[in-house]
């Protein structure tokens, strides 16, 4: 279980394609204090720590996670957005995030507004997933406030900190991104369609 309040921004050092594995190595400055077989949310996709080696340490992506993700646009010297699993009695300072990517989505538009950025982003609708005005979504694991809700697309507001401290300052438009939909929304969703209430 993750908050969306990203720790760290790692770098990716090496990328092996193994079969329908992908083997990610990331340097980052909590690589010392991670351990083997540890959570760590990626660009909001939770992978477990397989190999710490000094300051890098490397996590396996299997083909599910791949199809339903954008780990597989990694590059070497790619910024990825990193947290570690909440404690226990921790302030949740975002929102409630699995670590479970639903769907991708891209950038398509950055606007510079008097010192925040508004980004755009549009999804494929036909997966029943949906935002709602000042609800949580979270972008490559960051914790945001939706604006501009609409049936296929949604906007949010970082502020300078946001921008500075997580990958969205190498965000461009056609950048590909990961969603994680908000859980309470999802469950909700799934009653409805379901005809849940009315049996």
């Amino acid at each position: 279980m993750f908050t969306g309040i990203i720790e760290d921004v790692g770098v990716i050092t090496y990328l092996n394609k193994e079969l329908n594995n992908l083997h990610i190595s990331i340097k980052s400055s909590i690589s010392s204090e991670l351990k083997i077989d540890q959570s760590v949310s990626h660009n909001g996709v939770c992978l477990t720590v397989v190999n710490i080696n000094d300051d890098e340490y490397t996590v396996t992506a299997i083909k599910e996670t791949l199809d339903k993700t954008n780990l597989e646009t990694l590059k070497v010297d790619d910024n990825v957005n990193l947290e570690r699993a909440m404690k226990l009695g921790d302030r949740l300072d975002g929102h409630i995030v699995q670590g479970h990517v639903d769907q991708t989505a891209v950038c398509t538009n950055i606007e510079e507004d008097n010192g925040s950025w508004v980004f755009t982003f549009n999804y494929d609708s036909k997966l029943k997933n949906l935002t709602i005005e000042k609800g949580s979504i979270t972008i490559n694991g960051t914790s945001l406030t939706v604006v501009n809700s609409k049936k296929d697309s949604f906007s949010v507001a970082i502020i300078p900190y946001t921008y500075e401290h997580t990958n969205f300052n190498t965000f461009k438009i056609g950048t590909v991104v990961n969603l994680e939909f908000d859980v309470l929304g999802k469950y909700v969703t799934k009653l409805l369609e379901s005809n849940f209430f009315n049996k």
